[in-house]
């Protein structure tokens, strides 16, 4: 069993990093319960449930919230629970019942995850937005973008950094403390997590960096870790493929000096920014000379701080992934496997994505709905699913 089995969460259904958290959350072992709407949201991107994959291990009721006996069917699941997490506007749970007042005063040990954009305060709490909204206001998406100098237009970093980097994992991190002060306390709280916390946090070390005049903030593409130092950053192979060079220690630049036959001139110059261009030029020519694969057979596993880079689906099938069953199948869907591993506490099999609603009827019996209130719920438009 997992580590967080025995652990009750309910999920007010949203898109992005609310379903991630809890995914990672039911991953481990947790009990979650996501209570879906009873018509489509219109919201993310619409996709079969069968490759929702962060939508995997939980199961699902499907309820009219807006109406007041769908909010009384909602509290009492959430009563049972130790968690709930909403991914809404700061106030619409409150306005529709279902707000930290309200659960509280029922659950008093209910832990409340909130996870915004902006933040349940200041002036833009109310403004809509998505990950690169977000992260455009933390100096992360700035500081993200090709061209040497920073030329060329910052470029969207998926929707790792904000939805999933700063939301998805601060919202877990922040859920899992406050069950843990909550068996110091007996008494449960609100975790605030938002994505331009999240995000701004992540950039911590590079507010240290730019402070110590380490890190110019004017320009992309112009420092260690952004692509300016031709020791860390990609490089175009014979068979138009790329390969990642991290070689920032002078101990690795020496590997990587030695293994690819660059001129040893550079080993006491590799900090020395006048002569990068230079330095790129030379380790652009030497890689491009020969294919990924060669390099691969070449560098992967040495002191150089190499990886081939891969398409997805290249690294479900590497062999380090393979050997650490980094990726399995669920519902005939290849996706990675549950992170992190614990030495004793073995999470299960996740089981497939549902349709919203595909538990209806069991999840309010087991709540203590009796047959005909379910009967009444279903007859109202209240309860739906199969």
């Amino acid at each position: 069993m997992g580590p967080l089995t025995g652990l009750r969460v309910v999920e007010l259904a949203s898109i992005g990093p609310g379903p991630l958290c809890a995914m990672l959350l039911a991953d481990l072992g947790a009990e979650v319960l996501r209570i879906d709407r009873t018509e489509p949201s219109g919201l993310g991107v619409p996709m079969d449930v069968k490759f929702d994959v962060s939508g995997r291990n939980r199961r699902s009721v499907a309820l009219d919230i807006k109406q007041p006996a769908g909010r009384d069917a909602a509290l009492r699941l959430i009563d049972r629970a130790d968690v709930l997490i909403e991914g809404w506007r700061p106030g619409v749970a409150e306005r529709l019942g279902l707000g930290p007042e309200v659960c509280q005063a029922r659950n008093p040990g209910l832990v409340f995850g909130r996870m915004t954009g902006f933040g349940q305060t200041g002036p833009l709490a109310q403004a809509a937005g998505h990950d690169l909204n977000y992260i455009a206001l933390t100096g992360a998406l700035h500081a993200i973008g090709g061209g040497l100098g920073g030329a060329d237009k910052p470029i969207p970093p998926l929707n790792l950094v904000g939805d999933y980097g700063g939301g998805a994992l601060y919202l877990a991190f922040g859920i899992l403390a406050a069950v843990f002060e909550r068996s110091q306390s007996g008494k449960g709280q609100v975790v605030d997590a938002a994505m331009v916390d999240g995000a701004s946090s992540l950039m911590s070390i590079f507010f240290g960096m730019a402070a110590s005049g380490a890190w110019n903030v004017e320009q992309r593409a112009a420092n260690l870790l952004d692509g300016g130092a031709p020791f860390y950053d990609t490089y175009a192979t014979a068979d138009a493929k790329w390969v990642a060079i991290g070689s920032l220690e002078p101990k690795f630049f020496a590997e990587l000096v030695q293994r690819i036959g660059l001129d040893e001139k550079y080993l006491k110059r590799q900090y020395d920014r006048r002569c990068w261009p230079e330095m790129r030029e030379a380790i652009t020519a030497l890689i491009g000379a020969k294919t990924r694969d060669a390099w691969s057979a070449l560098l992967e596993g040495t002191d150089v701080c190499f990886a081939p880079v891969l398409t997805l689906t290249e690294a479900s099938a590497h062999h380090h992934a393979l050997a650490r069953g980094g990726h399995i199948e669920v519902g005939g869907v290849t996706q990675p496997a549950p992170a992190p591993r614990f030495s004793r506490s073995q999470p299960g099999q996740p089981t497939p994505a549902v349709k919203a609603g595909a538990h209806t009827d069991s999840v309010l019996a087991e709540a203590g709905f009796s047959a005909d209130e379910i009967k009444t719920l279903r007859a109202a438009g209240t309860a739906a699913g199969d």
